[in-house]
């Protein structure tokens, strides 16, 4: 560390380096970078011994408590201390993070101007939280409109059947040409009707038809693991933006984890789960994904270390439209998708407040292999 290049070149990436003497007590091991003058009273030079904290560095005080037990503990792995924000003696604002760190036996103390670095860090969050808000809003829009779409459908499918019926008897009546040529015309209609039904299906909702079938052969059959994986892989991104952990337990890969159900249906079942366990999780937590085997059926846990349900809204979770008072996910649609689905399966879904702190939803399904066809009509094979 004597080395001046060396020096030189931490006061270039606006480093200030020290090494630990004793228990608060520091010497100044690198050159000193220009951003320290706007804060310390006293010039500090190399080789310069101080004490830490002191008016100068009162943003070091908590940190330097963490960073002795590191110190005494002899870890590799360099100890942050999180950004934070200071205010010159002119009441400019700098940007900062703290390192503790051991190396070759020697104790070492790192404090990093970050401006530039923060400001894009900022900006990409800032991005990233539009982009997220973007996109949750055309999956509310969307989400609503599935809704909207198989409401009018499930109901207008319901008056052409009554109508339909009303044709079938009208052929047994004692109908003039005329009338039988009206009825044709009506029939006619009728199947025109239908076909209309068919597009818009087609066209808009065609995550509303995958909810009339869904697949029991075990060839076919969607690896609930694999989709976890696949969600995972999916989402690591926004949660690492969120300094969030998203994990997958330790699972058997061995056994089988084929279920009752469509994969692309399976797939956002679980990503709707780990989204909502993402908006409700604060940072340096972890959310976890696992996978049980639990008797003729595999259960799958969605565990978050968040703030939990607030009791008040817990029984209607899964009602549609259903919001907690912050209003932080979507439409409140999520959620039902997700009960809707597993119930047309044959499955089950619910939460559970964790231990102590966080929220566990989770849902069941039936493996292929113990399908009876209990509560399933629609099933294909």
């Amino acid at each position: 560390m004597s080395d001046s290049i060396t020096a030189d070149l931490f006061a270039a990436l606006n480093i200030l380096l020290f090494e630990r003497l004793n228990v608060g007590y520091f010497r100044v091991i690198g050159t000193v970078p220009s951003w320290l003058h706007n804060f310390c009273r006293r010039q500090l030079t190399l080789g310069m011994e101080v004490l830490i904290p002191e008016e100068e560095f009162p943003f070091l005080e908590n940190f330097l408590i963490d960073a002795e037990e590191y110190w005494q503990e002899n870890i590799e792995k360099p100890l942050k201390s999180g950004i934070w924000t200071d205010l010159d003696r002119s009441g400019s604002e700098y940007h900062f993070e703290a390192s503790a760190m051991s190396l070759n036996n020697r104790n070492l103390l790192l404090i990093e101007l970050l401006n530039d670095t923060y400001e894009e860090k900022q900006s990409l969050i800032q991005k990233a939280r539009q982009n997220q808000l973007d996109y949750q809003q055309v999956l509310k829009e969307n989400q609503k409109k599935e809704v909207l779409i198989h409401c009018i459908i499930h109901d207008i499918a319901g008056q052409l059947s009554g109508i339909n019926c009303c044709f079938a008897l009208l052929e047994f009546e004692n109908l003039t040409p005329k009338g039988r040529e009206r009825l044709d015309i009506g029939r006619k209609q009728s199947i025109k009707q239908e076909m209309l039904i068919r597009e818009i299906l087609d066209a808009f909702s065609a995550e509303v038809q995958s909810l009339e079938s869904f697949t029991i052969n075990p060839e076919k059959a969607p690896n609930v693991l694999v989709s976890a994986q696949e969600v995972i892989q999916l989402l690591t991104p926004a949660f690492a933006l969120n300094k969030i952990q998203l994990r997958l337990a330790a699972i058997d890969t061995s056994a089988d984890w084929k279920v009752v159900g469509d994969k692309s249906r399976l797939d956002r079942v679980i990503s709707n789960l780990t989204e909502n366990a993402l908006r409700h999780s604060q940072p340096e937590t972890t959310v976890t994904i696992s996978l049980h085997q639990d008797g003729e059926y595999i259960l799958v846990n969605v565990e978050d270390e968040g703030n939990g349900v607030p009791s008040e809204i817990a029984p209607t979770l899964f009602e549609k439209f259903s919001q907690g008072k912050t209003k932080s996910g979507r439409a409140g649609l999520g959620l039902y998708f997700c009960r809707i689905t597993v119930k047309r399966w044959g499955g089950e879904i619910g939460y559970t407040p964790g231990a102590e702190r966080g929220s566990r939803f989770w849902f069941r399904l039936r493996k292929v292999t113990s399908y009876e066809g209990v509560g399933c009509a629609g099933a294909s094979t």
